[in-house]
């Protein structure tokens, strides 16, 4: 067999090729879970607890039962017996304190929105009507809201039986923290809190279970198909083989969706008990009460420095609010942030504990950056108030503490190893698009002429620690899994390609990045490739999409796959050109003997020939098909500097941000359009829980917060025009080179607002203004001022 040498397709990777998937993701045009309707399908209804914290007396169903269309009501009492409990897969203390999470509650409810009873109807209204006529006697008992409060001496229990509100406290320390504390010449100490955040992904929750006899296939909208697969059977004690999970195209999550519900355990043994399908998707407003929620911290930080910036040493205290029970990996959040406060400066010494904390409140959870997000806030906000107690600029005092480019790999005080990174160059060409000199004499000329709309200047230079394994690390802080991950290659007779992957995208772009880096290492077209994913059935094993991951170590393990093809296709082709095969060159898609070039033959021709098997070498399978599993060595640290300008009004306490420098490093790139997306999408998260989103509950224990018209998530008409670019410097830990992006701008971009928030109101003798930074805290914020410009000032910019 031969071929006339021809070129090969153009490079994939590096390439923005435009998505392929957004065609039918952007009309709607597919499978979300709700659209999915199969005959005689049941729809579910919840009745939810209106009280934080209350004892069930009674539930009376029998009025509901009787209404037109109601198929079946159970309570939590009706269901005990087989719905177990939610599982913790994080137990990060050996004396952590993990109460039993029943999916419907049986006797106590602790947080408002948790389910008591549901109807079961033959369609969605009927169900949602009927939920009136079910009669729940509460005794109502005290509500635990405030996580110091709760843990003083006998504050009121969330779950009596524990006999305290203490999960767990996990301390990490290395280096003499006391003696740099105390023999630095600059103590500060800081209290900032990480307000509560609802996640709030375009697609809500949605779960149908169709039995088809003693198999059942589960399609939700969900990040995590295999994990969920697995707690599944877990919890309900169905075998795991008889259980498909499907989660077909999925509209975000943001670590919503990773996460194992009780909907989704009751969907199952509903469907169980009635032999019918059954569906429950939620509304908007029973979605903020009900999904998890993110961040939710009280940080007391101490740092010491010399006079000339110099850090000595860092402590954080940390209290972490559970909420009311430990959801999947509720208790290991925060502590990813103790890897991460000491962001890219060196310290002699560092001490990290963290206490988690029960409330009567929805429970908390991972949401995009998982810890990562709060640590780089308070280390920012430290070093932008050291430059200004030390009277020096911002960008100068992390310049004397960062990690030069020549020390690298280095090993932190928080015991990771950093491969890679350049911040000298990504912070350079931020501070030159940015135009930091210019404003910065603008900010001055303002300050002298009072004006009453203030300049601000936010710094913020951050790293993270992405591709969520090596699996030895995880296994050694309790993680209940690994951080490997999972891909195959099928070479189809047609010399097509099938991909299959253990990542489950949910709006990243899979389809179309893994599509490129087959195609490179395969040497067939784009169009040749398709990605499979997200069905336990296609793709049987996988850790799914989550903690920037996917490219890191999914990416590797389909890089991996490819190779192996390429191998075997190397033994058959070897055979059919007569050569050796230490003697072929594949390059393009083609194999050919090094040094003629003139003759050879393409992979997709190999893979006919081994459809075929008419010629092949003795004892050699006819198959290329190959899989492959990736389990890094190290963590992957994607870097950056973002720069924020930001106006703000001290008449008014308006914030206007004016201009928006995101410079990253993210390693090699495998599609720049997609990495631009990326950074946007966590831009807007990032300032939006800087500036407008904020979950609020009252003291009673009820979210204030159940609706979009009183949830703020910002619109692209709220946000500035972005000015992105970026460095380069290749992880070691992967030969893609590749670090992850899907967190970074969320990571970055809320100290870098709240950073110039208050660089503009420092005359005011403001140090801090809580977020989110409404128009009445800033204006607060101003008016409670100590500074020169303060209240008690003559002639300040009012």
């Amino acid at each position: 067999m031969s071929a006339p040498a021809t070129e090969g397709p153009a490079p994939e990777i590096g390439s923005p090729r435009r998505r392929s998937e957004d065609a039918r993701l952007v009309t709607g045009r597919t499978r979300w879970t709700d659209n999915i309707q199969p005959a005689g399908t049941l729809h579910v209804a919840y009745l939810r607890s209106p009280y934080a914290h209350a004892a069930i007396a009674r539930v009376d169903a029998g009025r509901a039962r009787d209404r037109p269309g109601v198929v079946a009501v159970f309570t939590g009492a009706d269901l005990a017996a087989e719905q177990g409990g939610l599982p913790c897969a994080w137990p990060v203390t050996e004396d952590m304190k993990h109460p039993d999470h029943p999916p419907m509650a049986v006797t106590e409810v602790r947080y408002v929105g948790e389910p008591v009873a549901c109807v079961v109807a033959r369609d969605r209204y009927a169900a949602v009507d009927a939920l009136e006529d079910v009669d729940v006697d509460y005794t109502a008992l005290p509500a635990v809201v405030d996580m110091e409060e709760a843990l003083a001496e006998g504050a009121d229990l969330v779950h009596a039986g524990l006999g305290t509100n203490r999960s767990y406290t996990w301390v990490y320390e290395n280096g003499d923290l006391d003696a740099a504390i105390r023999d630095a010449p600059v103590v500060l100490e800081r209290r900032y809190v990480q307000q509560r955040l609802i996640p709030t992904a375009m697609e809500p929750r949605a779960v149908l279970c169709v039995p088809e006899g003693d198999d059942f296939t589960l399609y939700s909208a969900t990040q995590i198909p295999h994990i969920l697969r697995l707690m599944l059977a877990t919890v309900t004690e169905i075998p795991e083989h008889r259980i498909r999970v499907v989660a077909p195209d999925v509209g975000g999550g943001f670590g919503s969706k990773l996460q194992v519900y009780g909907e989704e355990v009751l969907a199952l043994l509903l469907a169980r008990r009635l032999g019918h399908p059954v569906k429950w998707t939620e509304s908007r407003s029973e979605g903020n009460m009900t999904v998890h929620h993110g961040r939710d911290q009280i940080q007391r930080l101490t740092l010491g420095a010399d006079r000339d910036g110099r850090i000595r040493g860092l402590k954080v205290d940390l209290l972490a609010d559970m909420g009311a029970y430990l959801m999947l990996v509720t208790p290991g959040v925060p502590l990813l942030g103790a890897f991460m406060f000491n962001g890219i400066y060196k310290m002699d010494a560092y001490s990290f504990t963290c206490s988690g904390v029960f409330t009567t409140k929805t429970p908390t959870d991972a949401y995009r950056g998982a810890g990562r997000p709060e640590a780089t806030f308070g280390i920012e906000r430290l070093m932008d108030e050291l430059a200004a107690e030390l009277g020096l600029d911002p960008i100068e005092v992390r310049r004397r503490n960062w990690i030069t480019r020549d020390e690298f790999p280095y090993e932190t005080v928080s015991g990771l190893t950093y491969d890679s990174g350049d911040y000298e160059a990504a912070t350079d060409k931020a501070l030159e698009l940015f135009g930091y000199d210019a404003l910065r004499a603008e900010q001055a000329e303002r300050r002298g002429r009072r004006d009453p709309v203030q300049l601000g200047l936010g710094v913020s230079t951050f790293t993270e620690m992405c591709g969520l394994a090596p699996s030895r690390v995880l296994g050694s802080l309790a993680y209940g899994a690994g951080g490997w991950e999972y891909a195959s290659v099928r070479m189809l007779p047609s010399g097509k390609v099938e991909v299959v992957t253990g990542a489950s995208a949910h709006g990243q772009g899979h389809e179309t990045a893994w599509a490129q880096i087959a195609a490179d290492r395969l040497g067939v077209p784009f169009d040749d490739v398709k990605v499979l994913h997200g069905d336990t059935a296609v793709a049987h094993k996988g850790m799914d999409t989550y903690g920037s991951r996917s490219l890191a170590v999914g990416g590797m393990a389909l890089y991996s796959a490819c190779d192996k093809v390429v191998g075997k296709a190397r033994t058959i082709a070897a055979h059919l050109l007569e050569a050796a095969e230490q003697d072929l060159e594949f390059a393009g898609g083609r194999f050919s003997v090094r040094g003629v070039r003139d003759e050879g033959t393409t992979i997709q021709e190999v893979a006919q020939a081994t459809f075929t098997a008419h010629d092949l070498p003795d004892g050699i399978e006819p198959t290329l098909d190959s899989d492959a599993t990736f389990d890094p060595d190290n963590f992957s640290f994607p870097h950056g500097t973002h720069l924020c300008a930001a106006e703000v009004d001290t008449e008014t306490g308006m914030v206007r941000l004016r201009s928006y420098v995101a410079v990253d490093d993210v390693g090699k790139v495998v599609n720049p359009m997609i990495v631009e997306g990326q950074v946007h999408g966590g831009l807007a998260q990032g300032i939006a829980q800087a500036l407008y989103e904020e979950a609020v509950y009252d003291a009673e224990g009820n979210l204030t917060t159940t609706t979009m018209a009183d949830y703020l998530v910002p619109s692209a008409a709220d946000l500035p025009e972005f000015t992105t670019d970026r460095t380069e410097t290749p992880a070691t830990s992967n030969a893609l080179g590749v670090k992850g992006v899907g967190e970074a701008g969320t990571i970055a971009s809320t100290p870098a607002v709240v950073n110039a928030i208050v660089d503009a109101l420092r005359p005011f003798g403001v140090k801090d203004v809580p977020m989110p930074c409404t128009p009445e805290r800033v204006w607060r914020a101003v008016r409670d001022g100590t500074g020169p410009d303060g209240p008690g000032s003559t002639g300040g910019a009012r």
